[in-house]
């Protein structure tokens, strides 16, 4: 049996309880309202990297100019560039998702292919000598923090959950070098922001496949999907997947994007930063799954009775 002194913020709620294996009774319990946050039912927080944690710093142009001209090569026209990325970018991952995981292709070699594809399709067909010092300078500086700038909010939001006991999960469709060299070079690292991370390039499972959040769960200790929440800035590769396992989602919409009202109008929690996120956590209730059908007048009339 469980009691509760009533105090000031006491909410009445029904809490099931077994009195013999063959019955069960409804006792109605008092809770402070303070412990119906979703932050107190968590174990498990896992968020997606680029747009959640980091931005990108620049523009890709800026970074394909500059090993172009160390090459002795004009600089590459920035939309071209973008677009004929993007292109090579898809086709890779299409043929070879979780950065060749599948295939056992070396990481830099993926990265080789794709960026020769970009400059292919761009217009810009270098010969292999040319094409070997462009790749190194495009392919170490994307390993290394340059590109990228971490929120500010990122790193005290994963240090107070892990201050508060709850684990923290990295979920991102990156390679190997992010959990190795960048999130470190960022300051956020291993065993002070997060504890584990699952990185579609070393699982080979990529968002949005649910699997790669079951996994999450499973390296977390095997953590029940109502105790987990991700957080994340794609409707389709964070919140659906997963929602779909039973997991807790919110999005975050840092950069006002056009489809942010589309998400909320879905049912999305959809926040513009980590410090709303926080708060969100802290006041937000949770929904109580109704164990009977019992009207609130009766909930009322049994509170007062107390």
């Amino acid at each position: 049996r469980r009691w509760a002194v009533p105090d000031s913020s006491a909410v009445p709620v029904f809490c099931r309880h077994s009195w013999w294996p063959e019955k069960q009774s409804l006792v109605l319990c008092l809770r402070s309202s303070s412990d119906m946050s979703l932050l107190s039912k968590l174990r498990l927080v896992t968020v997606d990297v680029t747009g959640t944690l980091l931005a990108y710093k620049g523009r890709l142009g800026d970074y394909y100019c500059m090993a172009a001209k160390a090459a002795g090569k004009p600089c590459p026209d920035y939309d071209r560039m973008h677009e004929g990325f993007k292109l090579a970018y898809t086709e890779m991952a299409r043929k070879y998702p979780c950065f060749g995981f599948a295939a056992k292709m070396p990481t830099i070699e993926w990265w080789r292919i794709c960026v020769k594809d970009s400059f292919v399709k761009a217009g810009y067909d270098y010969d292999d000598e040319t094409f070997d010092k462009v790749f190194k300078r495009i392919y170490s500086a994307f390993g290394s923090s340059a590109p990228y700038s971490v929120f500010p909010d990122a790193q005290p939001f994963m240090r107070g959950l892990r201050e508060k006991g709850i684990t923290v999960g990295i979920v991102s469709n990156a390679e190997y070098r992010y959990k190795e060299v960048i999130l470190p070079a960022l300051g956020l690292n291993q065993g002070s922001e997060w504890d584990f991370g699952v990185f579609s390039g070393i699982v080979g499972v990529e968002k949005p496949d649910p699997k790669i959040y079951k996994i999450a769960l499973e390296m977390a200790g095997n953590v029940a999907p109502e105790e987990a929440l991700h957080i994340g800035d794609s409707y389709r590769k964070d919140y659906v997947p997963a929602r779909s396992i039973g997991m807790h989602a919110l999005l975050l919409d840092r950069f006002k994007t056009a489809d942010a009202e589309s998400w909320r109008q879905s049912g999305a929690p959809v926040l513009p930063d980590l410090e709303a996120a926080q708060a969100w956590l802290t006041k937000n209730p949770t929904e109580e799954p109704a164990e009977e059908p019992l009207g609130a007048a009766l909930l009322r009339r049994m509170a007062e009775k107390l």
